[in-house]
Formats: structure tokens, sequence, C-alpha cells
């Protein structure tokens, strides 16, 4: 089974991703983390990435493509594979079907804006171990001192309101658009976000089960 998870940043597509992927025993390809593992492995592909990224320029389409097709060919995804990061736009979507790869499900995970926002915002991080906290969800024993190791938290600049704002226009200007791609081919299931993971989660297994 072949699988596509959509969603705004911080929508939580990443987590029901690894979920579906203990569960279906398919790996899950994180754009993310594949980009990182080329770069540091210096494959050929990686290389041509590392150029761009050190010149402070976009990795192109190509790159990218490029970089998942090598991915793609591991023998850990003969049966199947999740991806969770790619496409981010038409033409990149329009390349996996040239690409031969034939998607079965597209799960869509939709979280308003303002809840995204909340979520995001709120989140903080010990500077010594790196422990996570949210103001709201899982807040600190003692105002802005990590319950473990005594550490200063910060807010990630990933986290800050303005950052989280245009993180949320760019996608809905460019990843958005996939989601009526994927309908008209009438593999998209759309699950509305809700506030706990195993809810959205029982969501999630009921849409590919489908």
């Amino acid at each position: 089974m072949i699988i596509i998870f959509l969603g705004a940043p911080g929508a939580g597509k990443g987590t029901q991703a690894e979920i579906a992927s203990k569960k279906l025993a398919i790996p899950t390809v994180s754009m993310g983390n594949i980009m990182r593992e080329a770069l540091a492995t210096g494959t050929q592909m990686g290389l041509k990435a590392k150029e761009f990224i050190e010149s402070g320029k976009l990795v192109p389409d190509e790159v990218v493509i490029g970089i998942i097709n090598e991915r793609l060919a591991d023998d850990d995804c003969k049966n199947g594979f999740i991806l969770d990061g790619f496409p981010r736009t038409i033409p990149q979507a329009q390349a996996l079907d040239k690409m031969g790869i034939k998607i079965d499900k597209v799960i869509d995970i939709d979280v308003p804006d303002k809840v995204i926002q909340d979520r995001m915002s709120g989140r903080r991080v010990s500077m010594s171990c790196g422990a996570p906290y949210h103001l709201a969800y899982n807040p600190p024993e003692v105002e802005g001192v990590c319950n473990s190791c005594s550490g200063k938290l910060i807010q990630r600049k990933d986290d800050l309101a303005e950052t989280v704002i245009n993180r949320l226009k760019v996608y809905h200007e460019q990843t958005e658009p996939l989601k009526d791609y994927y309908k008209s081919q009438g593999i998209l299931s759309v699950i509305n976000g809700q506030e706990s993971v195993e809810d959205t989660t029982a969501l999630v297994l009921g849409a590919l089960e489908d």
C-alpha cells in the first residue's frame, strides 16, 4: 500500500504517519529525514542538494525528486510506503505520477489555522536536555524551568507566531491545492484533527481500511 499524508505544519500528520507505518508494517519516507540522510551519506543527489543549501538557495524539484527516487528504490519500500512531507506542490505530485508510482490513499489531517497557531506558539523546549513542554497541555512545574534538568525553557524559532503564520501561508498557497488534485482521482480522505492523538488515529485507521 502506498499512502501520502498531507496537512499543515503542526496538524500532526507526522505522528499519524508513524502510527500508520507501525500498524501496516511499511516504512515512513519523511522528506526531512531522507534529505538529512542524503546530505550526511553524500549520495549523488545529496551532494547536489548540498550545493544549493550551502549557497542559501532552495533545492530545486528535480534534486528533491531524485533524492525521493533513491530512497524508494530501497528494499524496505518494495511492499509499500508512506510519504510524509512529499509531495508539497502539484509539480512534485505530477513527478510522482511520471515515476509510475500508484498512490492508493491520500490522508489529509485538517486542523484550523487558529488551533495550529495555539498549539505551536505554546511549545517550549529545554535548552539543556531537549525535553518538550506546552504551556497549556504539558506545562512545567516551575514556569520557564525544565522538570528534569532544571534547564531554561526556550521557544524555538519554528514555533514563533510570525514563523507559524508564514509557514501556514506557504502551505495554503503551495501544498493545499494537492487536496483537489487527489480528490479528482478519488483517493483523498479528509480527517478532522481531534484534540487527542488517539481520537485522530482512530479516524485515520478507519479511513485506511475503507
